[in-house]
């Protein structure tokens, strides 16, 4: 499965990118992060507790930035399984700054296992999407509010 990513920020590149790639961060920001621990360079450890189409479960995996360029972009390798299934992902994000704003864009090629799989691609890329759209919300609050202190 395919995804295209993009969001608009009124936020620097650079404070964009150091919230991307702050675990305290990404754990306040992403709906059902339980846990997100440093494991290694640019290696974390998280558990997700994830509804999708009434199918709920607790997933734990890995996460890796494979390749880093700041303030400008970065590779996030995914791997998670649970329950209801697995899924395999890169994304690979580009931030450019716009005037007063900075836009995210990028893609993701994700592979998805098990019960998860069985519900279908639309719905799974559906909720991606909001889910996505949730937490770059989320990001954009807690980087301004981080600013404003």
């Amino acid at each position: 499965m395919k995804l295209a990513i993009s969001h608009s920020f009124a936020l620097t590149p650079a404070e964009l990118y150091a919230g991307l790639i702050d675990p305290a961060v990404l754990q306040r920001c992403i709906d059902g992060c339980e846990k997100m621990e440093k494991t290694g360079e640019d290696a974390y450890a998280v558990q997700l507790k994830v509804g999708v189409a009434g199918m709920k479960g607790t997933y734990a995996g890995k996460v890796r930035i494979t390749e880093k360029h700041p303030p400008e972009a970065l590779t996030l390798a995914i791997d998670g399984k649970g329950v209801p299934g697995f899924i395999q992902a890169t994304a690979r994000l580009t931030l450019a700054s716009s005037g007063d704003r900075t836009q995210l864009s990028g893609d993701a090629d994700a592979t998805v296992g098990g019960l998860i799989a069985a519900v279908g691609s639309r719905l799974i890329e559906a909720a991606a999407k909001k889910m996505m759209g949730e937490f770059f919300t989320r990001l954009e609050a807690e980087i301004t509010s981080r600013r404003a202190s």
